[in-house]
């Protein structure tokens, strides 16, 4: 006999017991998609929660810093670990790592008309503003001629009204300044304005530093209600910061910077810390760990990452496992109705033998049975569980359960497939024991049954 001639007979069988065929499959039709969509919650979780992480910033990236950064004077530690232009050459030959920038931070006072804000100027590489999502304008450059800022979607929240002295916490007002299109100033020189300001002396009075006027680029996206890594700090290019810096403070010791037993300046810049862009998530945790045992301080979302996948998987088993007890009672209807067509049909199995049918033959003939019970049941509970993901979706909020936005319930198509095929495999497995039964029973047994 052909597959073809065993797939037609199946088929004939399961239609002369129609309603039986059909209570059967109905079960498979509510296991698959039990499973299914249980195991859609967990996915959707999951995802999410992976959207969530990834959205305050790259989900690639490793910030090193340094034990010995704040620790005073060189002289404090024999051998401290900064982070140099050494370091940073050191970290870029390192396997996965695609770009090294280092990030040095300086305080400083920006006016603007009336309005004031304290910010933290931030210089960084090429390679680490490529990484910022940018609302309006462009990006600093390595090749820009003049030093321009990048500034946060939520820097405006700081300024306030020198005459007044509220700002936009105060008054819930956001403050009248136009970073693209007005002048920004800033103040380096943050101990020579307060010592201005606030003399202690009035004959050896300070004079009020330089204002120097910094050009802004762009605009971080975002609004400022929207929080993000980047969205109060001011980012500007580290090579063009580092010369500006050193215009500013000249032979004064940049603030910030380690000094030496007499308090000059170490000769070199030392960053704040450094940002490590890996070529693949999966390779995170194995760089991290190597900077780790270089003696710095190396952190990654991947950590909370972790984390949060090792309790979406055990969602997602409990969830899949609670469908898949659906199936497994599906299973059972299975092989009882597969018995059940063994009874009914003893003598037609001792005809099939006696004509010399073969022994195989008539266990297949079980097993496509059962098969195609379970792909019709896969089939119908796909759709049932596409419909149920789209009802879950669109009425259930994910944001009132989690607290995170998206669909709650996603099915890829790998999930589809599996789903499908898993139920032709549980089918088949219900039946393989009637189906050995069906192929060991005695011809003349069989023939003389009634």
């Amino acid at each position: 006999m052909t597959f073809r001639d065993l797939l037609v007979m199946s088929m004939n069988n399961l239609r002369r017991r129609k309603l039986r065929t059909v209570l059967t499959v109905l079960g498979v039709v509510i296991g698959t998609a039990s499973i299914v969509v249980m195991v859609s919650l967990g996915i959707g979780l999951n995802e999410m929660t992976i959207e969530q992480i990834s959205s305050y910033g790259s989900l690639t990236t490793i910030e090193v810093s340094s034990p010995s950064r704040w620790g005073g004077s060189s002289s404090d530690n024999a051998d401290p670990k900064y982070i140099t232009a050494d370091v940073i050459d050191m970290l870029k030959r390192m396997p996965h790592v695609k770009g090294v920038s280092p990030v040095l931070s300086v305080s400083v006072l920006m006016r603007q008309g009336p309005y004031q804000g304290y910010a933290s100027l931030t210089g960084v590489s090429d390679e680490y503003l490529a990484e910022i999502p940018v609302g309006e304008g462009e990006r600093p450059s390595s090749k820009d001629k003049e030093m321009r800022m990048l500034v946060g979607n939520q820097m405006i929240t700081q300024f306030s009204n020198v005459k007044t002295g509220k700002g936009y916490w105060d008054s819930g007002e956001l403050p009248d300044v136009d970073f693209m299109n007005q002048p920004m100033f800033v103040i380096f020189d943050m101990d020579a304005y307060y010592q201005s300001q606030y003399p202690t002396d009035a004959e050896n009075a300070v004079k009020p530093p330089k204002k120097y006027f910094i050009p802004t680029a762009g605009m971080v996206e975002g609004g400022i209600n929207d929080y993000n890594d980047y969205c109060y700090s001011v980012y500007v290019n580290i090579d063009l910061l580092e010369a500006q810096l050193k215009r500013v403070f000249k032979k004064k010791a940049i603030p910030g910077q380690p000094t030496n037993k007499k308090g000059k300046s170490l000769g070199y810049m030392v960053y704040d810390s450094a940002q490590v862009f890996v070529d693949d998530m999966d390779n995170v945790t194995e760089v991290q760990k190597m900077i780790s045992d270089m003696g710095y301080q190396a952190y990654s979302r991947m950590d909370w990452l972790e984390q949060s996948k090792q309790q979406s998987q055990m969602v997602q088993a409990v969830l899949g496992g609670i469908g898949a007890v659906s199936l497994f009672v599906a299973a059972i209807g299975i092989a009882n109705t597969m018995m059940m067509s063994i009874y009914e049909r003893t003598k037609e199995i001792g005809v099939m033998k006696v004509l010399g049918c073969d022994m195989g033959n008539i266990r297949d003939m079980f097993l496509i049975e059962s098969g195609f019970i379970g792909f019709m049941g896969g089939v119908v509970g796909l759709i049932l569980s596409l419909t149920i993901s789209l009802v879950i979706n669109k009425f259930v909020g994910a944001e009132s359960l989690t607290g995170m936005s998206g669909d709650l319930s996603r099915i890829p198509l790998w999930l589809n497939l599996a789903a499908l095929f898993f139920a032709i495999f549980v089918g088949m497995a219900a039946g393989f024991l009637p189906a050995t039964r069906a192929m060991k029973l005695s011809p003349l047994a069989a023939i003389r049954n009634e």
